[in-house]
């Protein structure tokens, strides 16, 4: 068999790495949709930064001994000229130093948001990829226990605004880098005490990293964690004094919360206020939004010292929760859907279906898939599993008398038409007006 005989193997997406296709995208749009009508309510501008950041973005900002940078990342040396790379695995550091570098601070301080994929080199699972994606803001420049509540507070409107129910809301204070120090002590001190109980990955954080091992999922381990000293109580009095007034806040708009002094988040930017927002109804992966304040990272990444605070949520994660509540907009079907036979009918169906798009309608209009022109009973099919809300219909014969066929498809409720809803003989100069005219006294029906 010659070369150009064989089969091609067939090609497949790279697990973890999926693809979303028309009928799940459709509540990808309206997630996106809530979500930017929720964040223009709230003052907040779009950011967006490169999919691939300099590796010592993330091994300085978000911490050496993290998970992230330590078995996550997916990294390389540029060929062309030896730079070390990354694919981003989140995107608050990438947004502080677009902030540095363009220096989008020094008229005072920014509300910004982004959206887009994330990458992490991890073991594909529900609610867990490869390739995934975020929304987030980061609200820059602000110091006090309001930016934290109102980012706490933009969550549960995003949550209310798409129908979510049974998110619940935790959070706690890591303090200052002084009494995390001083915890630490204490913390080192008390796991070293079970360290024959400890298992392999929190042997390995005992003296790099201990907070993390308080974050543990491992069962065996949770009594250990649960006695172990606790952070809240090594906090100081400003500290204590903001975080009682972030809980205030809270209070004052009637959200509640509990105080989980075993939540540290997994990024070493943190100080003060963290936050999750976790459902029960995604298994392991019910955190499906989390931030908090992180202070330390603008001076961190060469900036000036500024308060900053942030959050960002899964996008795989809400919209499985979207579809596990039976939330979100049913699939919409077009306005018109043009169907034509002959070529001179071909001409001027593609013509008017240009026309009903100049007045904002929207259109399909009926391409042959192999060359050939379909019957009108085929292409009449095509036209109702459209969900057009009416079919314009155009033949040698309609071309010569300059009329055009309308068929009402859908009822006065959406469902198909009955009997009673016939084919009018429209002329074509007056098509336009026509369908507005019907389209606008459906809407007055129902």
């Amino acid at each position: 068999m010659s070369d150009s005989n064989k089969k091609l193997a067939k090609l497949s997406g790279v697990k973890g790495m999926n693809d979303i296709l028309p009928q799940e995208s459709v509540l990808w749009e309206y997630l996106e949709a809530t979500v930017r009508s929720m964040l223009r309510a709230y003052g907040y501008q779009n950011v967006r930064t490169p999919i691939v950041e300099h590796t010592q973005l993330f091994t300085r900002g978000i911490g050496e001994v993290t998970d992230i940078v330590e078995k996550e990342m997916y990294s390389f040396t540029d060929a062309l000229n030896g730079e070390n790379l990354t694919l981003r695995p989140e995107n608050t550091a990438a947004v502080v130093r677009a902030a540095i570098e363009h220096s989008l601070l020094y008229d005072g301080p920014k509300r910004l948001w982004y959206t887009g994929p994330m990458f992490r080199h991890e073991r594909p699972q529900r609610g867990r990829y490869r390739q995934f994606h975020q929304v987030g803001v980061e609200a820059l420049g602000f110091a006090g226990p309001d930016a934290d509540a109102e980012i706490i507070l933009m969550c549960q409107r995003l949550w209310d605004d798409l129908g979510l129910t049974g998110v619940r809301l935790e959070i706690n204070s890591l303090g200052q880098p002084a009494e995390r120090a001083a915890h630490r002590e204490h913390l080192i001190a008390y796991l070293e005490q079970h360290q024959d109980k400890l298992d392999e990955d929190g042997k390995r954080r005992l003296y790099t990293n201990p907070l993390r091992v308080l974050d543990t999922k491992n069962p065996a381990l949770q009594e250990i964690a649960n006695q172990a000293p606790k952070l809240i109580d090594f906090l100081g009095e400003a500290s204590l004094a903001h975080f009682n007034g972030v809980q205030q806040l809270l209070k004052a708009n009637n959200i509640p919360f509990t105080i989980n002094p075993r939540l540290v988040r997994g990024l070493d930017y943190y100080n003060l206020t963290v936050f999750e927002w976790i459902t029960d109804k995604l298994g392991a992966q019910g955190t499906i939004a989390g931030g908090g304040r992180y202070d330390p990272l603008i001076e961190q990444l060469g900036g000036k010292p500024t308060p900053a605070c942030g959050w960002a949520l899964g996008v795989e994660r809400i919209i499985e929760l979207l579809k596990e509540s039976d939330l979100g907009p049913a699939p919409e079907g077009c306005d018109i859907y043009v169907v034509h036979q002959g070529d001179n009918a071909r001409v001027q169906g593609l013509v008017a279906a240009e026309r009903l798009r100049d007045a904002g309608l929207d259109v399909i209009f009926h391409c042959s898939a192999d060359g050939a022109t379909a019957s009108f009973k085929s292409q009449m099919k095509r036209a109702d599993a459209s969900g057009a809300a009416y079919a314009v219909i155009i033949g040698d014969r309609e071309v010569e008398a300059g009329v055009v066929g309308v068929k009402p498809l859908r009822g006065a409720h959406g469902d198909a038409a009955g009997q009673e809803d016939k084919q009018a003989e429209v002329p074509i100069e007056q098509l336009t007006e026509f369908l507005i005219d019907a389209m606008v006294a459906t809407v007055d029906d129902e």
